[in-house]
């Protein structure tokens, strides 16, 4: 018999790989915020699943790139979280010293 994973192993996993997908940025400041609680009931939301989540970057990468040009950056690192059911994803991107 095998043991189903509870919520934290789920979301632990879940923000552990979007950590090692955002480390490509090598950024100074990595926040990552679960908001997934948030939302139950709503749209997107699965119990127990990282779905909605709130990301704080800063990173040399983000200088000279517009905001739209920087959360294509994050969406694109984080493609296979997003396909995993990553439902909704507030993004805070910016350069060292803005």
């Amino acid at each position: 018999m095998s043991a189903t994973p509870d919520r934290t192993d789920a979301v632990a996993e879940a923000l552990a790989r979007v950590r090692a997908a955002l480390a490509e940025l090598s950024p100074q400041v990595l926040e990552l915020k679960d908001e997934s609680h948030r939302h139950e009931g709503h749209g997107g939301h699965r119990a127990g699943h990282l779905t909605h989540l709130r990301v704080r970057i800063v990173a040399e990468a983000f200088r000279g790139q517009n905001r739209l040009a920087r959360h294509r950056i994050v969406n694109g690192l984080l493609a296979d979280e997003i396909a995993r059911g990553l439902h909704a994803l507030a993004i805070e991107a910016s350069a060292p010293g803005e």
